[in-house]
């Protein structure tokens, strides 16, 4: 038993080295403060995901006057309401409301494709493809079929083409073509417009349906300056999320048509994913809508001004491009020649008596390694401004003691 744990362990480590855009979110943590540490009032500055946020005082206000029914018999009118208002957002016919993300892609994948040995397209940096278990292969016989991703988030739309499958006995059949907007993986890129549509063109003359990961959609709609419907309009169905940068405690939306959404009710029950009493976390999601997107502006301009401090501090051992930054995700490339990430991501969590007067205070910033070779940096509700120029501070500190080691 101990020699296939060690044995587990190599391959897990080989793995991740041979795979680098395979690392998991949670597969690196801080390390636990340190009883001295304990005692000291740090500034902690928590910049690992927008999922880390929590809900505002009037959101919390609203859960708790929402009006409540049983959702499993469709009998909750803030559940109701909030899906007919996203009927409206979105130019759909249908909305269901979900826990989660990956429940919403994997409800939207299997409704999609109803038969095992179906293929579904889509780029491999995906989130599906990448984070979400293979959820598509493990309950529903579904096969990924990936296709190289630029660093823009966007693919060949001509790929779809070459990559269609003959109605051949020996091959499955393509079903669906699945897009991300924005693109987590590629550092929040929002989709272009003209993409989104060419591929939809495609997708029409080839006689597949178009889902969208849109995960982080409202953050592409506020960035871009377009509706959501307009985002959506070459798409068939879209799983939206509200506890990232919209700031709810749980829940997405699936948007789609009227036969769809049917299909989707029923898997969702066997998934487990019908709620009851649950228009508390409805009133959440509806108040987001009211209060928290217009406000996702702040998030994107909170990261270009730290994009913007790493490009002025950074040197050859970090680098950062302002102009790469879209949205609010921010990913930084660190020089694996003179430390990892991991041993970045650490020292920016350990707060040295010598730096307090440096930097201002004792200041901790969390962050998740991304890559073998990045960082990725999140801003959200929950981060001001005086925030980010606290990591800014600490981030500068850091770059020129980690550099004046290597000179």
């Amino acid at each position: 038993m101990v020699r296939m744990v060690r044995l587990s362990q190599g391959l897990m480590r080989w793995w991740s080295h041979k795979s680098p855009h395979l690392r998991m979110y949670h597969q690196w943590s801080p390390p636990p403060l340190t009883s001295s540490q304990e005692e000291v009032k740090h500034h902690i500055v928590d910049l690992r995901s927008d999922t880390v946020t929590k809900p505002t005082d009037g959101m919390k206000k609203a859960m708790m006057e929402a009006l409540l029914g049983d959702d499993v018999y469709r009998e909750d009118p803030t559940v109701s309401e909030l899906e007919n208002r996203m009927i409206h957002l979105t130019g759909k016919e249908a909305a269901l409301f979900v826990p989660s993300g990956t429940m919403g892609n994997l409800i939207s994948l299997l409704a999609h494709c109803e038969h095992r040995g179906s293929e579904v397209l889509l780029g491999d940096l995906a989130h599906i493809f990448l984070y979400e278990q293979a959820g598509m292969a493990q309950l529903g016989g579904i096969q990924p079929h990936i296709i190289p991703t630029s660093h823009e988030g966007t693919f060949d739309a001509k790929e779809v083409v070459r990559r269609l499958r003959d109605e051949d006995v020996h091959c499955p059949r393509t079903t669906l073509i699945c897009l991300e907007n924005t693109h987590n993986k590629c550092g929040g890129k929002v989709l272009p417009l003209s993409w989104i549509d060419e591929v939809g063109e495609v997708a029409k003359l080839l006689g597949l349906p178009v889902h969208m990961d849109g995960a982080r959609l409202m953050n592409a709609s506020v960035a871009s300056g377009e509706s959501a419907s307009r985002i959506l309009e070459a798409c068939d169905t879209a799983s939206i999320c509200f506890s990232k940068g919209l700031g709810t405690p749980v829940g997405s939306v699936i948007v789609g048509p009227e036969p769809f959404m049917y299909k989707a009710l029923r898997l969702r029950k066997v998934l487990g994913g019908g709620m009851r009493q649950v228009g508390m976390l409805a009133a959440a999601a509806l108040y987001s809508l009211d209060h928290m997107v217009d406000r996702l502006a702040d998030d994107h301009s909170h990261a270009q001004m730290l994009a913007q401090a790493i490009l002025e501090n950074g040197n050859k051992i970090v680098s950062c491009h302002p102009s790469e930054v879209h949205t609010n995700i921010v990913v930084v490339e660190v020089n694996p020649y003179v430390l990892s990430p991991e041993e970045f991501c650490k020292r920016l969590s350990v707060v040295e008596e010598e730096e307090k007067s440096a930097v201002g205070g004792s200041i901790i910033v969390k962050v998740l390694p991304w890559t073998n070779t990045a960082v990725r940096f999140v801003t959200h509700h929950d981060i001001s401004t005086g925030d980010i120029e606290a990591a800014a501070a600490k981030l500068k500190y850091v770059i020129q003691e980690i550099d004046s080691k290597n000179t």
